[in-house]
């Protein structure tokens, strides 16, 4: 959306849980600032601030788990895009259009327009009416593979990385840890083989269970710096359905 000329406003969790950490504009709220495909996000922590960074071209983000700033920042576009395959709470009135991602929400009453996730011949499709694909619980498959590309936490506690993303690893071998409040470890190892394209950050709290990272079996590092297929279709369809409203008037 920032590159076809919108200015974007993005919220986060204080401790973000994202996986794809080297492609996520998430990471700047542990960085400051990060740089995706020539689009630079920066860490925004007042009101003032997020207009001193839309003035710059860039995107800000904030800490705002809640959308307490929504009223603030009236936007005409509200994008609800946690993935979090149930409906969080938003509301057709939050916004002149307001667009989901994957199921739990229905389009028309919900939201104005959800957007397809699951991978597939709809992956990008703009509903307006109706609900995107039920959650199958199975991600798409790559390679061949589909849970066995998942990384997920054996236990609950802190998360520390043994490997880096861009790494190759093999099946079987520890690319992580979890320590509990107890101080036992738990490792974290491949299904398969490949390259790390996912993990969380060290130290951030998971439980019993959490997707942590996940393995690429077609073990291309770029993949790991660029902006998945999955991701650009997804993104598509939210510029669709924004440009369909916005035209509309």
């Amino acid at each position: 959306l920032a590159r076809a000329g919108f200015p974007v406003i993005a919220t986060e969790l204080a401790h973000p849980t994202v996986v794809r950490r080297t492609v996520a504009f998430a990471e700047a709220v542990t960085l400051g600032a990060i740089t995706v495909e020539e689009v630079t996000c920066r860490l925004a922590t007042s009101f003032a601030a997020i207009q001193t960074v839309l003035a710059e071209g860039e995107v800000p983000v904030v800490v705002d788990p809640a959308g307490s700033m929504l009223k603030q920042l009236r936007p005409t576009v509200l994008v609800e895009a946690t993935l979090s395959k149930y409906n969080s709470g938003i509301m057709i009135e939050d916004a002149p259009v307001v667009i989901a991602l994957g199921p739990g929400y229905e389009a028309g009453k919900d939201v104005h327009a959800v957007i397809e996730t699951n991978r597939g011949h709809n992956l990008g499709r703009v509903y307006l009416q109706g609900s995107a694909e039920p959650n199958t619980g199975v991600p798409g498959a790559i390679g061949g593979y589909t849970i066995e590309r998942l990384l997920r936490s054996p236990g609950a506690g802190k998360l520390y990385g043994v490997r880096q993303i861009g790494d190759l690893v093999q099946a079987y071998e520890k690319v992580a840890l979890v320590r509990s409040a107890m101080n036992e470890e738990f490792p974290v190892k491949a299904s398969i083989s490949g390259i790390l394209r996912g993990l969380v950050r060290d130290e951030l709290d998971v439980t019993l269970g959490m997707k942590v990272g996940d393995i690429d079996p077609r073990a291309s590092r770029e993949h790991c710096f660029t902006i998945s297929d999955k991701s650009r279709a997804i993104a598509g369809g939210v510029l669709e359905a924004i440009l369909y409203f916005l035209n509309r008037g």
